[in-house]
């Protein structure tokens, strides 16, 4: 038998785990996913009975990238929760399931599900 090393998770790596075992998303209403970095912060649109990435932005895009660089990392979050709804409704997906990936529902985070809800994603 093989000596199989599992890595030890991180606190929020296990909190994400236990989220998933409880949420998925469908095509009529596929899973809003958000990771975080300290400096860059990432959202996408997943269906997961294909495994298909619907919709996709980040700090790092190219449509949003010079609106940020004069915006504090909130304002950044919510300008990626705007991007990544339009994406989302150009691909006609309306409703979410909102996964926060273990992390915590606060600062950054609720900034970009503000900014999805504002663009009119439903969760």
């Amino acid at each position: 038998m093989a000596n199989v090393h599992k890595r030890k998770l991180s606190p929020r790596e296990r909190r994400a785990e236990r989220i998933r075992k409880k949420i998925s998303g469908t095509s009529e209403r596929p899973r809003l996913s958000i990771y975080k970095s300290n400096q860059h912060i990432y959202a996408q649109v997943i269906d997961d009975t294909q495994g298909k990435t619907l919709a996709f932005a980040s700090t790092l895009s190219k449509e949003i990238r010079g609106e940020i660089a004069e915006l504090d990392k909130s304002g950044a979050s919510k300008l990626v929760g705007k991007l990544v709804a339009e994406k989302a409704k150009a691909a006609s997906v309306t409703t979410v399931v909102f996964d926060r990936n273990g992390f915590p529902y606060h600062g950054r985070l609720a900034a970009v599900a503000d900014g999805a809800r504002e663009a009119g994603l439903e969760f």
